[in-house]
């Protein structure tokens, strides 16, 4: 939007104001560091959604449709639920539950509610957890040692976040319909049905799990970690555009 600023110049003596045109961000842009989050991750957020040029076309084009098809649910429903599913439900579709949640909060998308689950269940890999610690999120331990909750808090305004490993149908899950969102070949082929989904897209991320106990350990999941931030964040800014 433009507006009007007066500037005083000081010309041969006197004063004489002179009108400049300037404009500010439209309504819907964010700015760069989003005061809505909790400050230790916002310069990871930021290089998140600096890094939008970097995704593949083919990425960019499934991500636009699942956008579509969130806000085609939510506004025939008021709210839409993604299920994130893959086998174990201990990295991959914990991250891209904790992202996605994010991602809603960051852009203001109203209604979308993000849950993960597994069709096995183990726990919440730790190293999952330190990957989320190193983005600046504070990640806390709760509840058994077998499977613990980890309460993980992204911002001071909300609950935190509860991150544990289940089954994709147990109760406290989604509740039926729900779009199906699969981090995993494996648990994508293996269930050839998803109960209670009523849409399903098929991201399929590498399993950070191939460098576990080696030196890159870190890195893999640092990676995996960041794209799917990025994907989330690119996915939730395209349907606040859409529902604008």
């Amino acid at each position: 939007m433009k507006r009007l600023i007066a500037t005083m110049l000081m010309l041969s003596g006197l004063g004489a104001v002179v009108f400049a045109e300037t404009t500010t961000a439209p309504s819907g842009e964010r700015p760069r560091e989003n005061t809505r989050l909790v400050e230790p991750v916002r310069p990871f957020v930021q290089r998140v959604t600096e890094s939008f040029d970097s995704l593949p076309t083919g990425r960019q084009q499934l991500l636009d449709q699942i956008a579509k098809h969130i806000v085609a649910t939510s506004n025939r429903d008021g709210h839409v639920q993604l299920n994130f599913i893959c086998t174990h439900n201990s990295r991959r579709s914990q991250f891209g539950q904790v992202w996605c949640q994010i991602a809603a909060h960051h852009y203001e998308v109203p209604g979308v509610n993000a849950f993960s689950g597994g069709t096995e269940t183990t726990a919440c890999n730790i190293r999952t957890v330190r990957a989320l610690r190193r983005s600046g999120l504070s990640v806390v331990a709760t509840g058994e040692k077998a499977n613990p909750v980890y309460l993980v808090q992204y911002a001071d305004s909300v609950a935190p976040l509860k991150c544990f490993s289940k089954l994709y149908e147990d109760a406290g899950n989604a509740s039926t319909p729900f779009i199906a969102m699969m981090c995993c070949s494996d648990a994508d082929r293996n269930c050839p049905v998803v109960s209670g989904s009523q849409g399903r897209f098929a991201l399929h991320y590498e399993d950070p799990k191939v460098a576990d106990r080696t030196p890159q350990e870190n890195e893999r999941y640092n990676e995996r970690c960041f794209q799917i931030a990025q994907e989330m964040f690119y996915l939730m800014s395209q349907v606040a555009q859409m529902s604008r």
